[in-house]
């Protein structure tokens, strides 16, 4: 049961603030960190009950503001790709290992920072070298299948999306377009695995308009950040939640 505690909302509504922030404003990479944050007073498969519907939520509040804006052969890859993935989580959810995947994808994300830093700096970013296409599947298999787990499909995806030279709103509106889809395969699985409840949906009303805060936030400082200074934030997001990844993984 979940208790709709001052304690509950005092961690809940900056955790659903964060997360339509981060979807709204700079990808999806960090906002999984909000499922982890609700797990430090609820049991984490509530967390991902809860957290599911607000994201959706926050994904078609986003549509709209970059409607058409993606770039739709990175997002298609992508998208395809992860339908798999989810299905694949899907299957395995009760034995997954937790850690082994936070630890894979956090290896991941950095390897990758770690290898465009250097490039990042001296050059715009729409210039880095895109990966190739059955990257994007591998990439696009591991967003389904984390996204599904863990709500952290984030970084897999911002990897194959980084590399392909983007604007910064072409960016933002792929990661839109990508999780807007897969959150909706990810919906029935939940539903049928018994992740949702009414103590999940009574927690969803009171954080709704936090996350609906959070979104028009986010979108607001998407349009007034430079672009370089944009793709730095996108890095240095995907450094913290790789590293978060890898810590929580290996304590």
């Amino acid at each position: 049961m979940i208790e709709l505690s001052w304690s509950f909302l005092a961690l809940g509504a900056p955790a659903a603030m964060f997360a339509g922030i981060s979807k709204a404003g700079f990808g999806s990479g960090a906002a999984f960190a909000s499922a982890s944050i609700l797990a430090l007073v609820i049991e984490p498969g509530q967390a991902l009950g809860i957290m599911l519907p607000l994201l959706m939520l926050i994904d078609v509040l986003t549509l709209r503001p970059y409607w058409r804006q993606w770039d739709w052969a990175a997002s298609r890859v992508l998208i395809l790709a992860g339908l798999p993935g989810v299905a694949l989580g899907a299957l395995v959810y009760r034995a997954a290992s937790d850690d082994v995947i936070r630890l894979l994808i956090g290896i991941m994300s950095l390897v990758y920072v770690a290898s465009q830093v250097r490039g990042l700096v001296r050059a715009a970013p729409r210039q880095r070298r895109r990966l190739p296409v059955w990257v994007g599947v591998v990439a696009g298999v591991t967003t389904g299948f984390t996204s599904f787990v863990s709500h952290a499909g984030g970084p897999p995806a911002a990897v194959y999306l980084l590399s392909a030279g983007l604007t910064k709103t072409a960016y933002q509106a792929s990661s839109v377009l990508i999780f807007w889809a897969i959150n909706i395969f990810k919906f029935v699985p939940y539903a049928f695995l018994g992740i949702f409840s009414w103590d999940t949906v009574k927690a969803d009303l009171a954080l709704a308009p936090f996350a609906v805060l959070g979104t028009l936030l986010g979108v607001w400082l998407h349009r007034r950040i430079p672009e370089r200074a944009f793709f730095m934030v996108a890095f240095a997001l995907l450094t913290v939640t790789g590293t978060k990844l890898i810590w929580d993984a290996l304590t």
